[in-house]
């Protein structure tokens, strides 16, 4: 039992050794790799970075022709830090289990990686390091589900309304022929005509005036059965592949973005124009609204009183 404990909290590469398959493998491993991030599930690991430390072993097959000194004969060490960096940029996480998939796909798909060990610990939560451990094979990367690929995602078209266009009668014509378009619909709207309640912090404020724009989605959808308040990419892309109308809640999106939007909910049409880029919408259609400075799609202005979409 003693034994088992060891092995239970040594290196990877000891982990690697006592379970071993038949045959020989080579290994390489990258140790006590540290990066700050921002990741984590509590209130307290938002807006502020924290050292991970990043262990890897990743077992692979024997080269069957000489090496002659090339890298670009090997499973560099560059692949492993490559894969642990490219996850932390996709997005922010909350939980280092996902991560440490992640990273343990990226290794598993270089056609030399048999197996896998991934440590990974949070160097700044305690007064020792708390994480989690991983071992993933090609086997098991073979029996997971394919997941579509971003060609084939469809492009949404992203309108903004105001809480005038919200509060106009011709809102359900307007989404009657929303229904009718051939591509996915997202809705997006602003903050409330009532003022949100002041913190005189920036971050606090930040999170209270993104909760207001989220209430007045709930109004929105409120006002027709058919605008679908929605709060993650999930659930979005479902949507647009059920064709089902989203209204955006913009919370979640907003604080786990990795390369998130440089304005405020203060600024809610550049905002909105931030997530059209964001979820690489077609365009986005200001309904009663003037455009913003800048906007990484095609950018539409319909006048309330005219708008016929």
């Amino acid at each position: 039992m003693s034994n088992e404990i060891r092995l239970a909290f040594a290196h990877p590469s000891a982990r690697a050794d006592a379970t071993a398959p038949d045959g020989p493998l080579d290994r390489i491993s990258v140790r006590d790799h540290v990066v700050e991030v921002e990741i984590g599930a509590f209130q307290a690991e938002r807006g502020t970075t924290q050292r991970i430390c990043f262990n890897v072993v990743v077992e692979v097959r024997p080269l069957t022709r000489s090496i002659d000194d090339d890298v670009d004969r090997i499973l560099s060490y560059d692949k492993v830090t490559e894969a642990i960096m490219g996850e932390l940029a996709e997005e922010r996480l909350n939980l280092l289990e996902t991560l440490a998939e992640r990273i343990a796909e990226r290794i598993l798909t270089e056609p030399q990686a048999v197996r896998t060990f991934v440590r990974i610990e949070k160097l700044d939560r305690g007064p020792g390091a708390l994480g989690v451990e991983i071992v993933r094979s090609v086997e098991d990367l073979a029996t997971k589900p394919v997941s579509p690929t971003s060609d084939t995602a469809p492009r949404p078209h992203v309108v903004f309304l105001t809480n005038r266009a919200i509060a106009s009668p011709n809102l359900s014509r307007w989404i009657d022929q929303l229904e009718q378009r051939a591509e996915p619909v997202i809705l997006c709207v602003g903050l409330p005509e009532a003022v949100a309640p002041r913190t005189g912090h920036r971050m606090t404020q930040r999170r209270v005036d993104l909760l207001a724009i989220e209430q007045n989605a709930w109004c929105l959808a409120g006002r027709d059965d058919r605008c679908v308040v929605v709060n993650t990419r999930t659930e979005l892309d479902w949507a647009m592949k059920n064709g089902q109308i989203s209204v955006w809640a913009p919370s979640k999106i907003v604080l786990d973005a990795v390369d998130g939007p440089t304005v405020g909910p203060d600024d809610p049409v550049a905002l909105a124009a931030w997530f059209a880029g964001h979820m690489d919408g077609s365009d986005l259609l200001l309904i009663g609204e003037a455009p913003p400075d800048t906007s990484p799609v095609p950018v539409q202005v319909q006048d309330i009183a005219q708008s016929g979409l």
